[in-house]
């Protein structure tokens, strides 16, 4: 009896340590298959560019955009430019036909032909009383009565002086001129078209004064507008040359909320050369403005600042200075030597600016040093060695 208890206990524990070594075959496999450490996914410190940007959208605009309307109604009766016309300040644009308001100041010069005529005759007949009245042939009501007939006729000369001004004015309206030099953008009637002046002139044509200076209206959140300046940087792309990167300069951060679906959003001027006319009125505009920017400086991919090793692995973590105003302190795993196998070293650094994808590192690290950036956790259906991820092609972190 004892020696088979003796046997089966031997048993139990042989089919133990078959388990326990398959657990670690396996977990080994699993990290990686290496006899030290799982396989290490590494970074270098490189040198180069950091900048903080505000992504929006806008629409380009020329910077002095007229509207050129009609005071008074009528019928079109002829147009002298078309789309893309280039003007100048003072060029007759279209002409409203003018027959009614021609008859209208030929009536009103008639009226004041009447008017001269009229005050003419109350003149004569002050004059006539007031020889009378020296001779006391007749009252002096009569002769005030007279005089002021006079004073009534030179006031009725005056009005009708001035509605011969309101009729040649309106005369003179029916002829639309250019108030700038420029290029017509817009043109918004036909000849025959009948034009209805009523309580806002229509718009007959948009005329931009130049458009090898543009501007660009992008809406920036009210979470972003606290970083944007006058001055700063802008790059910006247009779906028309997708290949090209154009460079424009803010100046001016817009004070009036614009509030579209509870959105907050503040209108960013920016103002754009445009020397080949490339760029369109209208076209929409996808922005990066660089509210910071260093050139020249030590940097790393932020999974370096954010890496997690296994207990097993994991260096002893140092102890970090204070954090101050231009960085905070981290921990990085260091690679000695650069060389993927060699041992880890837990380095404190003093991490700057970020973009959101590299970090500016101020102090701790050398161009060129290699860091842990996580573990390359893969294996194969077969040997448990590299292969495939475990949630799709691409190697996984850990």
């Amino acid at each position: 009896m004892s020696e088979s208890t003796n046997q089966r206990s031997w048993i139990k524990w042989c089919l133990v340590v078959v388990f326990l070594a398959g657990i670690a075959w396996a977990g080994a496999a699993f990290l990686g298959g290496g006899a030290d450490r799982p396989a290490l996914n590494a970074a270098s410190v490189d040198r180069g560019e950091i900048r903080r940007t505000v992504s929006a959208t806008g629409q380009l605009n020329p910077v002095i955009n007229v509207e050129v309307g009609s005071q008074v109604s009528g019928i079109i009766d002829e147009i002298y430019v078309d789309f893309n016309s280039e003007v100048e300040r003072g060029q007759m644009l279209a002409r409203l036909e003018t027959s009614t308001f021609e008859a209208d100041l030929q009536e009103a010069e008639g009226q004041v032909a009447a008017a001269e005529a009229a005050l003419e005759l109350a003149g004569f007949e002050v004059a006539r009383l007031e020889q009378l009245r020296e001779r006391q042939l007749v009252s002096q009501s009569e002769l005030d009565q007279a005089r002021a007939n006079h004073k009534q006729a030179e006031a009725t000369l005056r009005i009708r002086t001035h509605a011969k001004e309101r009729a040649a004015s309106e005369l003179a309206r029916c002829t639309i001129h250019s108030p700038i030099d420029g290029i017509v953008i817009s043109r918004n009637v036909d000849v025959g078209q009948t034009v209805a002046a009523s309580m806002t002139a229509p718009i007959l044509f948009t005329i931009a004064k130049d458009l090898t200076r543009m501007q660009i209206n992008s809406h920036v959140p009210e979470a972003d507008i606290g970083g944007i300046r006058d001055g700063q940087t802008v790059e910006f792309n247009v779906d028309a040359y997708p290949n090209e990167r154009f460079v424009g300069k803010v100046v001016q951060v817009r004070n009036a909320p614009i509030v579209e679906q509870n959105v907050v959003t503040y209108d960013t001027v920016i103002e754009v050369a445009n020397p080949d006319r490339k760029l369109k009125p209208g076209m929409t505009a996808t922005v990066t403005i660089i509210t910071d920017r260093k050139d020249d400086v030590l940097r790393v991919r932020n999974l370096a600042l954010r890496t997690r090793l296994p207990d097993s692995i994991r260096p002893e973590s140092p102890d970090l200075p204070e954090s101050d105003e231009e960085g905070n302190w981290r921990t990085v795993y260091r690679l000695a030597g650069g060389n993927p196998s060699g041992e880890i070293e837990a380095v404190p650094v003093r991490a700057g600016m970020s973009d959101g994808v590299r970090t500016e590192i101020i102090e701790g690290l050398d161009e060129g040093d290699v860091l842990v950036t996580g573990i390359d956790i893969t294996a194969t259906a077969d040997s448990g060695r590299r292969g495939g991820s475990l949630f799709g092609p691409s190697p996984a972190q850990y």
